[in-house]
């Protein structure tokens, strides 16, 4: 496969505190507005002007999603990221079994309630004038068809075909939505599982892409592959073999974000282990952090370690169950230039 291309808009940002990680706003300002809605979006934006925002991109049958913003903040987006519609919407349905048509009449149980926008409405509005610095990562999840689910074994062909479907979607709507900065210059992909890398510079070549991962065994090897960004989960990072993982990480000259990071002691970690982007529900309160922080100790309690140390028990086994589902590793072919995943 062609090799991605690196995420120069995803690094470091300097300010008048000195050089703090860009405040990446999760599903947009979670912690004001329906998570992974417009006004979640736009919240964001409006707080920082200057900070990013991440979207969750959850893959289903005929609908889009999501986006982000400039110095200091920028969005995550993840449309619809659960199997049915319960949590956000009150509904029993399968998300994959609803088409835009339906989808597009709820609104969010949530207050303000809001409509879920398709990516493309979020492109729509990110294609404005004076937001050309805004950026987005794509979380992009795939949801095997009801078909696939109803068997006791994954039809692997047939799951194959709906990611395919999912990021030919993905690749129309940036086709669509015209924007006076190049949006592979402002969106940035975030990658789960090796299996789906493929199908990432098929559909949408010259778009960085970036790990999204939970697991610092399975993380490493992206490493081989040059150009990908590293997005981890925050927790995972502390200790030794995250401490290893992020020198390497920053060796190689890569980006590397953290999720989901709410509390301030960690925000205050993040910003002195000096990655590049803090994905928070909270960008607001990330954002009086980095203009406070003097560079002072963070202290960590014993109890805090325990819920590390449980917390990396139940990633080793998540990460099996993942690894079995979808493939165990990236292999090389010819030294490394090309990536081989496996199915």
């Amino acid at each position: 496969m062609d090799l991605p291309l690196a995420a120069s808009f995803a690094g470091a940002v300097q300010s008048s505190a000195g050089k703090r990680p860009q405040a990446i706003a999760h599903r947009g300002y979670k912690a004001a507005y329906p998570e992974n809605t417009m006004g979640a979006f736009i919240g964001a934006i409006e707080i920082g002007k200057f900070f990013p925002v991440r979207t969750d991109h959850m893959a289903k049958r005929n609908a889009d999603r999501y986006t982000q913003e400039p110095m200091r903040l920028r969005l995550t987006s993840t449309s619809l990221r659960d199997p049915d519609l319960k949590r956000c919407f009150g509904k029993d349905d399968k998300i994959i079994d609803c088409d835009w048509e339906y989808i597009k009449t709820l609104q969010t149980l949530k207050e303000p309630h809001q409509p879920m926008p398709r990516l493309k409405d979020l492109l729509t509005y990110l294609a404005k004038p004076g937001l050309e610095n805004v950026w987005v990562l794509l979380d992009i999840k795939i949801s095997p068809p009801s078909t696939v689910l109803q068997r006791k074994r994954i039809n692997w062909e047939e799951h194959d075909n709906h990611a395919e479907n999912v990021f030919r979607c993905m690749a129309a709507a940036l086709e669509e939505v015209k924007s006076s900065r190049p949006w592979n210059e402002r969106v940035l992909l975030g990658c789960w599982a090796a299996r789906y890398l493929p199908l990432c510079t098929k559909y949408l070549p010259g778009y960085p892409i970036t790990h999204i991962g939970f697991n610092i065994s399975y993380a490493r090897q992206f490493l081989k592959v040059p150009g990908i960004g590293f997005n981890m989960l925050q927790m995972i990072m502390v200790g030794p073999r995250g401490s290893a993982l992020l020198r390497d990480i920053k060796a190689a000259k890569r980006s590397i974000l953290l999720w989901t990071v709410n509390e301030e002691r960690w925000m205050k970690w993040s910003i002195r282990k000096e990655v590049d982007g803090v994905i928070t529900d909270d960008p607001k309160k990330y954002l009086e952090v980095c203009d406070s922080y003097q560079g002072d100790d963070i202290h960590v309690p014993v109890s805090t370690w325990a819920r590390i140390v449980w917390l990396n028990m139940m990633a080793a086994g998540f990460s099996f169950l993942f690894r079995l589902r979808f493939g165990w590793k990236i292999k090389d072919e010819s030294a490394g230039s090309k990536v081989r995943v496996p199915v």
